[in-house]
């Protein structure tokens, strides 16, 4: 649905399949527009050197963009020979997020879960479609843990979602798909909770500076699509 057909303050379409996958501890295809991203959690018996003895685990993220998820094919990083500068910054990106709210001291010891996002198509807001995607996949995993007795509860404090605003033109433009983020003046990805509480903002400038007031007109409209998206977390994952 191009911008032609949708307010300059609405999100695109939106789904979340959840358990697509039957090996991974959790999973979910998140569709945003025309964007794709499948996420998985997967659950391992260890954590990072700097966590061992502390008795905490551990959420971290792994992201990439499958060859033809774009116009022009894109090389496998592993036949690359090395990771792209942009994944690793995604990635620790959405791991950074995902850890914001979950209790690390309440995953039954030193284990980790890891979050794999992969795109499977791009058009625009894949790293914020990652996030709010992993975050119901790190759910699933979690509520798996604790039906098997590996958790007493649930470590996740609060639901988190993410989404892209820019200035175009002139215009404020919520959710840009590649055409606007390819031209936009301003481009901010923003990663809040369900309480309104800010995880992260990601702002640059291409051209004209941003006023504090505009920031501040742009996280209200952030804030409401956020609240959106994670009503469709709740909805994906039966949570009231």
């Amino acid at each position: 649905m191009g911008r032609s057909k949708r307010l300059s303050d609405e999100i695109r379409s939106v789904s979340i399949l959840t358990s697509v996958l039957r090996f991974a501890e959790g999973s979910a295809l998140i569709k945003v527009g025309d964007t794709q991203v499948l996420c998985a959690a997967s659950i391992e018996e260890k954590v990072p050197p700097f966590l061992k003895g502390t008795g905490r685990g551990w959420v971290t993220a792994e992201y990439s963009m499958l060859p033809r998820s774009g116009s022009i094919r894109k090389p496998r990083e592993s036949m690359a020979g090395r990771r792209d500068g942009r994944s690793i910054e995604i990635q620790r990106q959405i791991g950074r997020a995902l850890r914001s709210t979950i209790n690390l001291s309440k995953l039954g010891g030193e284990r980790t879960i890891w979050i794999d996002c992969d795109v499977i198509q791009a058009d625009g807001g894949t790293r914020t479609a990652s996030i709010t995607g992993g975050f119901v996949a790190l759910f699933q995993a979690l509520r798996k843990m604790q039906d098997a007795g590996l958790i007493k509860e649930l470590p996740a404090e609060d639901f988190i979602g993410a989404i892209s605003i820019g200035v175009v033109n002139g215009a404020t433009l919520l959710d840009l798909d590649y055409s606007e983020d390819s031209k936009a003046d301003i481009d901010m990805n923003v990663v809040m909770t369900s309480r309104g509480d800010l995880v992260e903002v990601q702002l640059s400038s291409e051209r004209k500076p941003l006023s504090e007031e505009q920031l501040h007109e742009m996280l209200a409209i952030a804030r409401k699509a956020i609240f959106e998206l994670i009503r469709h977390q709740k909805d994906a994952l039966n949570v009231l």
